[in-house]
């Protein structure tokens, strides 16, 4: 059979651009110092970089003259996002390098979100992470039903699958797991509490979820939250907040893994709302029952533990214990643009119902006043590093440097 040599050089150049990948960018990432095995996220704008459609990028490390594909994660909006991790096991500053490709990635396991009716739960690989409850969820019977409430995060599980949160206990039915409702507020004339919800003056409810999203590198739900006023038998919206939960990929072998909370408030009135200084109020977590004074701790960014941490104003917090055989715990991070950053603790006293069980707050506005103005958005910002094994006060100052002072990247087209 005769072929036609001009056809044969454009069939070849066409199987070229399938099965050799393209270069579109050099990506430089510069790492201040190690990130004692912690991988952490990272991401760029990448409408800046190219318009390629998302099926046909791939992301590639070059290390040591190697090429290792890298798992990454699109995330749509006015831009697309790149994300990806990055991990730094030297003890100097590093500066890793990636390459943009032309070229469609491999399948990569995706993390996972599924809703029930009543939960919306993330897992990867078949292992829960953390559970939202936006149904509402009652009281045992024979308990007054103000202790309704929904749009909270229980379970929250550790990497092995011990739970770390608790709902309802017998000595406070309103404690919910982690959850961020304010106890002294001032709206057109009156002071509510929307945390003590036995006062019958407020709640703060699970109105509709505005998105969700999984990928390789996190899964992520924003939910819609209504502060409710209850007063002469009606009820009244003050403050909207759009809260959003970003669960990244657990890190292998590392034992741990990232949650990003994000609290977006505004006014839903022609009324100013004032979150009055009061000692206990917004993102607070009750934790495992298993953990009592004996078999429990905490560190702070300060140096505080659990007698001295009450009130500190701190950066971050480590709160661990014995699970069984095993132990775990979370470090609670606070972002650097938070109201009244550090922020004021609320962590129970040692001895608290002669058990020492434990419960911890960033409580924002402990010593202070916060003015809230319609027409206006007001954003805090949390992280929290979950984990099983020992943490360390270093670890989690390296957790908090680079929750606080993200990666340089730059780009080179």
């Amino acid at each position: 059979m005769k072929y036609n040599r001009n056809w044969l050089i454009i069939l070849f150049c066409f199987l070229g651009t399938i099965t050799n990948a393209q270069k579109i960018a050099g990506i430089d990432v510069e790492l201040a110092e190690s990130t004692r095995g912690l991988k952490i996220p990272v991401s760029l704008n990448l409408d800046a970089i190219t318009f390629q459609a998302d099926s046909l990028l791939s992301l590639v490390q070059i290390k040591n003259g190697s090429r290792e594909e890298v798992p990454f994660q699109i995330e749509q909006g006015e831009e697309r996002k790149l994300y990806w991790f990055v991990s730094n096991d030297s003890g100097d500053s590093q500066t890793l390098h990636f390459e943009l490709e032309s070229k469609k990635s491999n399948p990569i396991d995706e993390m996972k979100i599924k809703k029930d009716g009543e939960t919306l739960v993330i897992s990867s690989k078949d292992n829960h992470l953390l559970s939202y409850q936006y149904a509402t969820m009652y009281p045992p019977a024979g308990v007054d039903s103000a202790f309704q409430r929904s749009g909270f995060i229980h379970p929250l599980w550790t990497p092995h699958g011990q739970v770390l949160t608790r709902v309802q206990p017998p000595d406070h039915y309103h404690h919910y797991g982690i959850w961020n409702p304010w106890t002294h507020v001032l709206f057109e004339g009156d002071t509510i509490d929307f945390w003590n919800l036995v006062k019958k003056e407020g709640t703060v409810r699970f109105a509709k979820f505005t998105s969700t999203e999984s990928g390789s590198v996190f899964s992520e739900y924003d939910a819609l939250h209504e502060h409710v006023v209850f007063k002469n038998e009606s009820e009244k919206v003050a403050l909207n907040e759009i809260q959003s939960v970003r669960v990244y990929q657990p890190q292998t072998n590392q034992d741990c893994f990232i949650v990003d909370l994000v609290m977006k408030y505004n006014c839903t009135t022609e009324s100013p709302v004032t979150l009055l200084e009061y000692r206990y109020e917004g993102f607070g977590w009750r934790t495992t029952e298993k953990w009592d004074k004996n078999n429990s701790e905490v560190l702070s960014s300060q140096g505080k533990d659990r007698i001295g941490v009450d009130g500190s104003k701190e950066r971050w917090a480590i709160v661990q214990g014995e699970l069984d055989d095993d132990y775990g715990g979370v470090v609670m991070m606070s972002y650097p643009s938070n109201y009244n950053h550090p922020e004021p603790m609320r962590v129970w006293p040692i001895n608290q119902y002669d058990r020492g069980d434990m419960f911890a707050s960033f409580s924002t506005t402990k010593d202070t006043d916060w003015h809230l103005e319609p027409e206006k958005d007001y954003v805090l910002k949390y992280r929290l590093l979950v984990f099983n094994g020992k943490m360390t006060s270093e670890k989690a100052e390296v957790a908090w440097q680079y929750f606080a002072h993200p990666p340089k990247i730059t780009v080179n087209k």
